[in-house]
């Protein structure tokens, strides 16, 4: 599949983005070059490797396991209590400059 100078206009249209002609046949150049080798990695023959929950076993705790399951039990030295507890809704709020009670409000910042 390539990428056209059609794809990059709409693309760039839904993020609003402003791109000049010189920036959308860069984009296009560089979206089909990464295309292609995302097309070439499909040659490389990987049914003798097996499967990888994690690239790097550093991080996990428990050794004795294997996978996602020697991940299961890790925490960070700076939390405690495990993870982080969330900020209550009703504190949130009523720290927020405007709210309905439910959600904060925000002022629109995308015309269409």
């Amino acid at each position: 599949m390539k990428v056209t100078d059609k794809d990059v206009t709409y693309v760039a249209d839904l993020a609003n983005l402003e791109l000049s002609g010189e920036e959308r046949s860069r984009m296009v150049r560089d979206l089909n070059s990464i295309l292609g080798h995302v097309d070439s990695l499909s040659e490389l023959e990987t049914k003798d490797v097996p499967p990888m929950a994690q690239v790097s076993h550093r991080y996990g705790l428990d050794e004795s396991k294997t996978g996602t399951e020697r991940f299961a039990y890790a925490s960070r030295d700076d939390v405690h209590e495990g993870l982080r507890k969330s900020l209550a809704h009703e504190v949130a709020l009523a720290n927020a400059p405007d709210s309905d009670g439910t959600f904060f409000k925000v002022p629109k910042v995308i015309e269409r």
